[in-house]
Formats: structure tokens, C-alpha cells, sequence
């Protein structure tokens, strides 16, 4: 098959090259010959069609539309048709005369023809990199640059979100956290609140308890009173003999040894008073003596006689070594009561012996009343004190019945306290 252009001076055939076909070459207004003047009746052809590289590639097609030889046929100086040699395979005509090519518009028109594909089997030029030599126009041998086409989009690594997005999930997160923390919030006031419900039920708890030992504490201090006034009321004469003894001594007057014990309070020019029966200091006082001596252990204390009541057998005595003095009852003694008696029988100090009163007896034969009492006296009691379970003195131990036993009689405390005023 003969394909029909259009050569460098007018209308021709091109060959044959067996391949079985070719492009037509666009017409081209004759002006655009360089050096030839345009002619009466050349017509001024379309625009080249414009070919569009596949997207994505960086090689760019040549821009006049023109037969190409086939795939592996070299390009040789007039070997094409309108065509003039470039280097590689992309050729571009230089000159266009004659009437149109079939497929084109008429003279006058400006539209130009539709796109031509390249042939089957024809291969892309390489990259203007790779290419020797710049790329060239139709029209002349004036080299411009070619096309450029957009670079292909990198390739590899992740596209970073558009920032509508971005804010978004942030937006997303924030919102999401906030939550988080409203639960973390809501479960511990929970918490709190559970913890303050149960601090004041043990707080009540501890109140409740907190009374009720106070209660019990209160009712142990009452029954502690009160066992104590059992206690005291018990008779101990190991306790009375204790808190008495301190108070108690052997008395040394003249050849004749009593008892004497410190009563009331320290006597107002200081040292102490004593009581004593006035037998036991009668031959000193007979005589006009004053001075008798306290002993006890292994001191000796002198004291001296400040008054007696012969009828009623009591002496007071006074020294200026202080001593606790013993506490004297109020109220009369009781038959049955329990007592203590100390004194120093026969010389012997700080004796002890207990019994009960027997009875109290009034006054008989111009004498005053006696306590009787049936615990065991002898010579060297006289004037010892009679105690109660109470600690105190009831009486002043005087005589003891002759050729019996269990009869001792004591003067009641209260006749020595009204007739000296010293308790």
C-alpha cells in the first residue's frame, strides 16, 4: 500500500515500505517555508494535532502529529516523506503544500483534526534526560524545549491526613479523655462518700461505746467506794496496828513503866501532846516532879506533866518532838464492836492485842463511865490506846479486873477530850 504526503516541493508519493501503512503529514501554510514566498494559491493549514502522554509518565510526546516509521525501522534522511531526520525515532515535518490530506479540514477552517493514536508497536521515546539532543518543533531545525508534564505522585510511605481530619480525631481524643476523667471523677466522690458514711457510723460507734464505758466506769468507781467503806468497815488489826504504832510509846516514870500515845494536833508552842493515866505519873507528880521520858526502839524523849484528872485516872503530857498525833471518835462505842489495844505489858513495846467491847459501863461510886472489853491487858497497858476498826480511839486502857480473865476497862475518849481540850 502507497501512503500519500507530502514532500518538501509539492504534491508526491512516498514509498512503499512493505509495512502497510503511514500517517499523512498535516498541511502547513507555505509561509512557513524559510526562505520561499507564499504562493497565490496556498492555503493556510489547521494547527498540528497535539498529542496526550499516558498520566503519570514523565516522557513526553512530540507536538506536531507525523507519520512515524514502523516499530524497529531506523529514520534516514528522506527515507519519510515530509519528514526530516532527528535524532531517535521521533521525525517532524518541515514543509506542507498541495491540498489537504483526507481527514482534514478544508481551507478556511480552523478546527483543527482529531487526536491520531501512534501506530501499533510503536515505542515511546525515552525521557529527555536519556535523549541526546533537545527535543525539536515542526517547521524548521530550531531546537525548544519540550513539553513539561507533571511529575508522577511519590510512591512509598503514608500520605499524611488532611488537616480537617487531624482536627477531627484530636477533637475525637479530647472529647474521649474527657469522659475518662468524668468516670475517674465520679468513682472517687463515690468512693469518698462511702468512706465519710462509714468514718460517721464509727464515729457513732465510738460515741455509743464511749458512753457506755463512761457508764461503766462511773458505776466501777461507785462500787469501788463503796467496797472500800466495806473494807474499811472490816476489822484489820494488822492495818490498825500499822497506821498506830508510829504514834505509840513506853512511858518511864520514876520506878513505874506505862503507856502513852500522841492525840490532836502539834500543841501551839510546837512539839506534841500525849495522854496517859495518872497513876502511871502519880510518884513524880507526888513528889512535885514534871519530867518523865518517852522511849521508843532506842530514843528516849523527854516530856513533862502539864495536868492530870486524878478522878477520872487521865495525865496529859507534853514534848517538844513532834509526832503524828491519832484521831479520836465522835460517837460512842457499841458492844460488839471490834478493837485493838497497844501498850507495853510488863515493859514489853508495841504490843498488840485484839477483842471486842463487851459492854459500856456509867459511872459508878463517883467515878466516871468505862468502856469494858475483853482483850488481854496486863501491868504496862495502863494508858495505852483502845482503837476501832476505823482507826481511831475510843478509849484509854486503865485497870483490868483481879482474879479474871477477859474484864479490862478503858476511859472513854471523850471524857479525856472534854476535861483537857486537846483532841
Amino acid at each position: 500500500m502507497t501512503t500519500v504526503g507530502y514532500g518538501p516541493t509539492g504534491a508526491g508519493q512516498g514509498p512503499d515500505d512493505g509495512s502497510g501503512g503511514g500517517w499523512p503529514a498535516p498541511a502547513r501554510p507555505a509561509e512557513s517555508r524559510a526562505g520561499e514566498p507564499s504562493t497565490g494559491d496556498a492555503r493556510p493549514g489547521p494547527l498540528p494535532p497535539r498529542l496526550n502522554p499516558p498520566r503519570g509518565s514523565a516522557v513526553p510526546y512530540p507536538h506536531a502529529a507525523a507519520p512515524y516509521p514502523p516499530a524497529g525501522q531506523p529514520t534516514e534522511p528522506g527515507r519519510w516523506p515530509g519528514h526530516a531526520a532527528v535524532s531517535g525515532h521521533a521525525a517532524v515535518p518541515n514543509q506542507w503544500s498541495g491540498s489537504a490530506p483526507p481527514g482534514w479540514p478544508a481551507a478556511g477552517q480552523q478546527s483543527p483534526p482529531a487526536v491520531q493514536q501512534p501506530p501499533a508497536g510503536y515505542a515511546a521515546p525515552a525521557p529527555p534526560s536519556a535523549v541526546s539532543g533537545p527535543a525539536y518543533s515542526h517547521g524548521g531545525a530550531s531546537p525548544v524545549p519540550g513539553p513539561a508534564w507533571p511529575a508522577p505522585a511519590p510512591t512509598g510511605g503514608s500520605t499524611p491526613p488532611p488537616p480537617r481530619a487531624r482536627g477531627r480525631a484530636l477533637t475525637f481524643v479530647a472529647f474521649g479523655l474527657a469522659v475518662v476523667l468524668a468516670v475517674v471523677a465520679g468513682v472517687q466522690a463515690y468512693q469518698i462518700n462511702r468512706l465519710s458514711g462509714r468514718l460517721a457510723d464509727t464515729d457513732r460507734r465510738l460515741a455509743t461505746a464511749q458512753s457506755g464505758d463512761g457508764a461503766r466506769l462511773d458505776g466501777l468507781d461507785q462500787r469501788t467506794q463503796a467496797l472500800e467503806k466495806q473494807a474499811g468497815a472490816q476489822f484489820n488489826p494488822e492495818a490498825v496496828a500499822s497506821a498506830v504504832l508510829p504514834s505509840v510509846f513506853r512511858v518511864k516514870a520514876g520506878q513505874f513503866t506505862g503507856t502513852a500515845f500522841a492525840v490532836g494536833k502539834p500543841a501551839s508552842g510546837g512539839g506534841t501532846n500525849l495522854f496517859t493515866n495518872f497513876h502511871v505519873v502519880e510518884s513524880v507528880w507526888s513528889t512535885g516532879g514534871r519530867e518523865v521520858f518517852l522511849e521508843r526502839t532506842d530514843q528516849r524523849y523527854p516530856a513533862t506533866i502539864v495536868k492530870v484528872d486524878e478522878a477520872n485516872d487521865v495525865a496529859q503530857l507534853r514534848t517538844t518532838s513532834r509526832f503524828a498525833g491519832l484521831v479520836t471518835a465522835s460517837a460512842a462505842v457499841k458492844s460488839g464492836q471490834q478493837i485493838v489495844v497497844v501498850g507495853a505489858p510488863l515493859g514489853l513495846q508495841d504490843s498488840v492485842t485484839t477483842g471486842v467491847v463487851s459492854a459500856f459501863r456509867e459511872a459508878g461510886q463517883g467515878s466516871g463511865p468505862v468502856i469494858q472489853f475483853d482483850a488481854p491487858i496486863n501491868p504496862g497497858n495502863s494508858g495505852g490506846p483502845v482503837i476501832n476498826a476505823q482507826k481511831q480511839v475510843v478509849g484509854i486502857a486503865t485497870a483490868k479486873a483481879r482474879d479474871a480473865e477477859g474484864i479490862g476497862l478503858a476511859v472513854p475518849i471523850k471524857v479525856a477530850c472534854d476535861g483537857f481540850r486537846i483532841c
